[in-house]
């Protein structure tokens, strides 16, 4: 009986260390993408060929996001429209898709290994940390859409038919995440020219 009453303080405390440090990550994903960021950069190793591949994975993982930015109005509405209709996370799947372009694009396992870790981690405690957002402010209705209850509800419905609204996707900041696309396929292909004119001119002496 001791062991069991002393348990439940301990496993409370353990409880909200790992909610404390899920909130965390969720909040400084954005920061720790920069850090990342830079960090893959430096190691890219790109060609021509993985530059063609890899960035077309990648900006297929930014239509994802910009498709679900513009369907999602955040904490209004359990959305479940566009690619809401499928997934839940069409945001982070967008965001792994991408993740998954730029390791092939960089053509370095190291890279690979430091994107998968970065997504398993941020992407994790980010999803983690809206459902319980969600939850707290939608309660049943969250769960229904979970459950696909929701969906089947609407069916045929005005929600269902929901338009992609680009005014949506602005006022959801992608924007941002199309920007740094953008940066990252520059710095990426002035990198792999300056491998390519490096790699000439150590074969020319």
């Amino acid at each position: 009986m001791l062991s069991s009453g002393g348990s439940r303080p301990s496993q409370l405390v353990s409880e909200g260390r790992r909610h404390i440090v899920v909130h965390a990550l969720a909040r400084l994903r954005v920061t720790l993408g920069f850090v990342f960021g830079a960090i893959v950069i430096a190691l890219a190793q790109p060609t021509g060929r993985s530059l063609a591949i890899g960035l077309s994975v990648a900006a297929a993982g930014e239509a994802i996001r910009v498709w679900a930015a513009g369907h999602l109005n955040k904490a209004r509405e359990v959305t479940s429209s566009g690619p809401y209709r499928w997934t839940s996370h069409p945001l982070y799947v967008g965001s792994s898709v991408m993740g998954l372009g730029l390791a092939i694009a960089c053509a370095s396992i190291t890279v690979a290994v430091l994107i998968a870790v970065y997504l398993v981690t941020t992407v994790t405690a980010a999803i983690k940390s809206e459902e319980a957002f969600l939850r707290r402010t939608f309660g049943e209705q969250y769960d229904l859409y979970r459950s696909g209850v929701l969906a089947k509800r609407r069916a045929g419905g005005s929600a269902m038919r929901k338009r992609f609204s680009l005014a949506q996707a602005i006022a959801n900041r992608e924007y941002r995440a199309v920007a740094g696309f953008v940066i990252a396929v520059l710095l990426l292909v002035l990198k792999a020219t300056y491998n390519g004119v490096f790699w000439r001119a150590a074969v020319g002496r």
